[in-house]
């Protein structure tokens, strides 16, 4: 008995998808499915979203001209559906690896990401700017953005719809509604009043009923508007979208190609400006342990198919996270005035464990950052001790409000820097690369770095204790060193370091955990008959200045290491000791930072091999500066 080819064989790219018969698009539907689920028990990544928005992302490829027609997934997580029909399919086998696809949207990657997207809520934004250029160059493609419920809290979101109801373009929005929802489908009769409301004939007679409106006294004009407002509210639910300018069409069931089709072709086909489509999906849909548990199979690690089970590594020493949410709790316990924020990420910030033991005291805000910190702002003036806990890139989103709602009051908002430094798998989208830079450079703001998991323990202390003004520590993703863990967290003296390891010759001054790979720097090196001073910095801000120039008046080279970009601690650094004179006195210094380029995604410590920011490029850091500039090595017997 002869085995039918898989359809997905068939049609590597969505132009051979339109070639084939509706009829087709389940098989094409269920087939994707499995594929996605395949793929990402070898890879790992986020699979609940993708497998909510299957049959959209079929829809969406056969109804439209993609790539022509510009599709614009918010945020990425759901694109791996779409990269699978983008001519993908034999390279996602190596998503999120070295060399390999990228866990979001990416333009360099393919023709069909038409914008870069692992941040949310900039797809409205993004579009209409598309939109708005198709026009100026008087084209006539599509632009969709295909954006998820929890994005919509963001007011980004609304600050584009608010300008693309405004500039009437014509621009067309998915409401990927996931969670929320908002308004569930009725079946076939709400099927049917999407297609009735999205379809020509009716948007005709309702442009037609607003033009004779116009020529009727204001009185009768205003009831006429009215009249109409209501009786479309009536039949669909009408929402804060027609308000801020939207065409408003839905709900409609976004496993359903039977509903889909007929609403997205008739979408594409309209005249008129902005219109939003608002499709409910279940996330880990097709997928039955994924349906039972969409929280834990939102982000996977490698997993059984048929079981579901994750497989993880047993950890050496707990996660950053985990310390961090641990040590918050114990400080919570006693102190009632400490209150924890999370902008929509409680489990990647550990606030899902604050939470079920301070419920009262947990607050996530959604995907809003700027609110998040101004928030906790409002909450400081009051004498609490907010604890405003996000990833580093994602606090780049709030950052006026560092600024202007907290640095400029100088009011004591403790900001919990989580997945700083590289981040692996996620890449440069979400790498902690700038938050010293960019806090540093702010009045009063004190930065701490954890060298290791007991050393975030004192600075979560620290922090609680702290109250002059606003205060930041950061800590990366992934698990800790294994360090002996202290009781209680003992707070400490504001802008002093320590000094690790005693030598004359070489110091090594760190800042975060690159600690580690110092300390084995600083033993190769020992090898190689140069005695060697490893100094933990603890604060980038303030610095510990009599530390600092007690080592560049003993050593004759010094040497900074950070995970982060040029222009933070090493250049705080370097401006103390050229303000100070030590640079005239023959002083070898050299700051080791990140490489001034965005990197993509790999195994951490093959990120930090590339980058120059592991033990053995410290080694040859130090033999460069001492040969260079004629440093006699000498080799111990």
């Amino acid at each position: 008995m002869a085995v039918s080819t898989p359809l997905l064989d068939t049609i590597p790219t969505p132009d051979k998808l339109r070639e084939l018969p509706e009829a087709k698009l389940r098989q094409v539907a269920d087939e994707l499915r499995l594929e996605t689920v395949d793929a990402v028990s070898v890879t790992g990544g986020h699979l609940g979203a993708g497998l909510g928005v299957v049959e959209l992302t079929v829809a969406l490829h056969y109804v439209f001209d993609t790539p022509r027609d510009r599709i614009i997934w918010d945020v990425g997580h759901q694109a791996y559906p779409h990269k699978i029909m983008t001519g993908r399919r034999g390279q996602i086998r190596t998503l999120r690896q070295g060399g390999g696809l990228s866990g979001f949207t990416k333009r360099s990657e393919s023709e069909y990401d038409p914008f870069g997207a692992a941040h949310s809520s900039t797809s409205i934004s993004a579009g209409l700017g598309m939109a708005v250029a198709r026009d100026l160059d008087g084209g006539s493609n599509n632009v969709i953005a295909v954006i998820g419920d929890g994005a919509m809290s963001a007011g980004m979101a609304y600050e584009a719809m608010n300008n693309a109801g405004a500039q009437n373009s014509r621009l067309i929005v998915i409401l990927n509604d996931n969670d929320m929802s908002i308004a569930p489908p009725t079946g076939a009769m709400s099927a049917y009043l999407a297609r009735l409301v999205s379809g020509k004939t009716y948007r005709s007679l309702r442009e037609i009923g607003k033009q004779l409106a116009n020529h009727l006294p204001k009185f009768f004009h205003d009831k006429a508007v009215k009249a109409e407002e209501f009786a479309r509210g009536f039949v669909t639910g009408g929402t804060m979208f027609e308000e801020l300018g939207f065409y408003y069409v839905g709900p409609i069931d976004g496993h359903n190609l039977d509903h889909l089709l007929p609403v997205l072709k008739n979408v594409r086909d309209s005249e008129t400006g902005p219109i939003l489509v608002h499709v409910v999906t279940q996330k880990g849909k097709g997928y039955g342990p994924a349906e039972a548990a969409p929280d834990k199979y939102h982000a996977v690690v490698q997993f059984d198919v048929i079981t579901g089970a994750q497989g993880k590594a047993k950890a050496n020493a707990p996660s950053y996270t985990k310390v961090f949410a641990e040590s918050l709790i114990k400080a919570a316990r006693e102190d009632d005035r400490v209150v924890a924020i999370t902008a929509a990420m409680p489990s990647g910030t550990g606030l899902d464990a604050f939470e079920k033991e301070f419920p009262h005291r947990t607050f996530d805000v959604g995907i809003a950052e700027q609110h998040a910190v101004t928030f906790a702002a409002g909450l400081a003036t009051e004498g609490y001790k907010p604890f405003c806990a996000i990833y580093s890139t994602f606090l780049q989103r709030g950052y006026d409000q560092v600024v202007h709602d907290v640095a400029l009051q100088k009011l004591p908002v403790r900001f919990a820097l989580d997945r700083a430094g590289l981040v692996g798998a996620d890449g440069a989208t979400h790498a902690g690369a700038f938050d010293v830079a960019y806090l540093g450079c702010l009045p009063d703001m004190v930065i701490m770095a954890a060298a290791d998991e007991a050393e975030l323990v004192h600075m979560v202390a620290t922090a609680t204790a702290y109250d002059e003004g606003p205060i930041a520590f950061r800590f990366p993703r992934g698990e800790g060193v294994g360090i002996e863990m202290p009781e209680r967290g003992s707070v400490l003296e504001i802008g002093k370091g320590r000094i690790v390891r005693e030598g004359t010759r070489v110091a090594i001054l760190s800042l975060g955990t690159r600690l580690g790979e110092a300390l084995k720097a600083a033993e190769e090196l020992e090898t190689r008959g140069l005695s060697t001073t490893v100094a933990d910095a603890r604060f980038a801000k303030p610095l510990d200045e009599a530390m600092i120039l007690r080592l560049a008046r003993d050593h004759e080279v010094l040497i900074t290491v950070e995970e982060g970009s040029v222009g933070g601690f090493g250049s705080y650094v370097l401006h103390l000791l050229a303000e100070r004179g030590m640079l005239d006195r023959g002083l070898k210094v050299r700051s080791m930072v990140l490489p001034d380029t965005f990197m993509d995604h790999d195994k951490p410590d093959r990120m930090y091999a590339k980058a120059g920011l592991d033990a053995q490029a410290i080694v040859a850091r130090v033999f460069e500066i001492l040969g260079r500039e004629g440093g006699a090595l000498r080799v111990r017997a």
